[in-house]
């Protein structure tokens, strides 16, 4: 039983007051982009074009359909994988084991669905019923975190996450007091961080793209570019998915709302806005543009995958002579800092290519509206966010090498302005 005195980690996110505040902003937010998509302003800033009744959110199809899709990924989640690899090693100093089998998912997904797609399966019709299919996953994502949060109440004390034992209710159900939940080997953060959501991100891209198709005769070249930029992305995601293994979500975070709502309902239905927003105010796009876009979002995978890479490689094995030569810090853990290469540049250079992708997702929906920009201001604040955590866990890590390395590459994220 974990002891009720909490924890004494300092509180993120404003304390319970602000927890509280994120669970009410977050699916307020969501709904709002659903309902400004799809009006004639499109206005990021302006009211809703109307509060939608119960009767518009509640639909049991819909559950239906979000337990489904849950289901069908658990069980793919559950097939044999190409790759089992171990963890970070945890308090009890033992490593969990966890599938690399995100890519298969989405391989088998896709074929299921063209599948369905040929056996006339309606999946031009998923745009219609964002509203209610969002209003079933941010209800899932509660009730998924308060059976959570109950599980932590009997989960060893070595089990529970650094900052989410603090003794108050509202905080701890908010980031997650277990670190790990598991039954028997299936793992839940895990499992939630990757794939249903991101898998379901593309989902719902191609169900607006073939809805374009439907009503104008075929997809805009806008669409072809959203839709083809954020596959890159998960595909890239779930190829790179042992990676997740080392992330902050993984090794420091909780499991609870923040991280299940995030991974069931923000992202499927913010991140799929900039398709959202294009069914709808459909925008011309030329060819000499999209192929300046196109540059654009290459250059930030090239610095995102690079970074990465070289990251990935040298926890591996360093050693390996694609990083040996690199320079590092040695660290009082006896771990190294790369202070060279891509880490040599700035502090977060996969945050930079992240941001520049961000950008390319959104200028193929035009210059007059804010609301397709809201991913990249968002996006911005949150990798700001977890950049200045991150420091603040590497400076307590690593004390004084990490204040030598920060000395070495003065820039954050954005060279010689941030």
């Amino acid at each position: 039983m974990a002891s009720p005195q909490g924890s004494r980690a300092p509180l993120e996110f404003g304390g319970p007051l602000g927890a509280a505040a994120l669970m009410l902003l977050l699916p307020v937010t969501m709904f709002h982009l659903l309902l400004v998509a799809r009006s004639g302003p499109a206005r990021l800033l302006g009211p809703p074009p109307y509060l939608p009744g119960l009767e518009e959110l509640w639909s049991p199809w819909a559950l239906l359909l979000c337990l489904t899709w849950l289901g069908l990924q658990a069980a793919l989640y559950l097939l044999p994988a190409r790759k089992v690899t171990e963890g970070q090693e945890l308090k009890d100093k033992s490593r969990l084991r966890y599938p690399i089998n995100g890519f298969q998912a989405l391989m088998l997904t896709a074929l299921l669905v063209g599948l369905g797609v040929s056996a006339g399966l309606p999946l031009s019709a998923l745009p219609e019923m964002l509203l209610p299919l969002a209003f079933a996953a941010t209800l899932t994502a509660f009730i998924f975190s308060l059976l959570l949060y109950l599980k932590a109440l009997v989960a060893p004390a070595s089990a529970l996450a650094p900052g989410g034992n603090s003794g108050n209710l509202i905080y701890d159900f908010f980031l997650g007091r277990e670190l790990n939940p598991r039954i028997c080997s299936f793992d839940f953060k895990y499992f939630c961080e990757l794939r249903p959501g991101l898998i379901g991100w593309v989902l719902i891209n191609l169900a607006l793209l073939m809805q374009e198709a439907e009503l104008r005769g075929s997809p805009s070249l806008a669409m072809w570019l959203v839709n083809g930029f954020q596959l890159l992305y998960v595909g890239d995601a779930l190829w790179y998915e042992e990676a997740v293994l080392t992330t902050m979500d993984i090794i420091h975070d909780g499991f609870g709302f923040m991280l299940a709502f995030g991974d069931l309902a923000w992202v499927p239905f913010t991140y799929s806005l900039q398709a959202q927003f294009l069914l709808y105010h459909p925008q011309p796009l030329g060819w000499p543009m999209a192929s300046f876009i196109c540059l654009i979002n290459a250059v930030g995978y090239y610095i995102f995958r690079g970074a990465n890479s070289q990251k990935n490689t040298f926890r591996k094995n360093p050693s390996d002579p694609r990083v040996a030569d690199l320079e590092t810090i040695s660290t009082a853990t006896g771990r190294r800092l790369l202070v060279s290469g891509w880490w040599g540049m700035v502090r977060h250079p996969n945050y930079l290519g992240d941001l520049i992708m961000a950008l390319a997702w959104s200028l193929p929906c035009g210059v007059f509206h804010l609301l397709p920009y809201f991913y990249l201001l968002y996006f911005t604040a949150l990798l700001v966010h977890r950049e200045d955590r991150d420091e603040r866990q590497c400076l307590q890590k690593y004390g004084l090498a990490w204040q030598e390395y920060c000395r070495r590459v003065p820039y954050r994220i954005v060279p010689y302005i941030y």
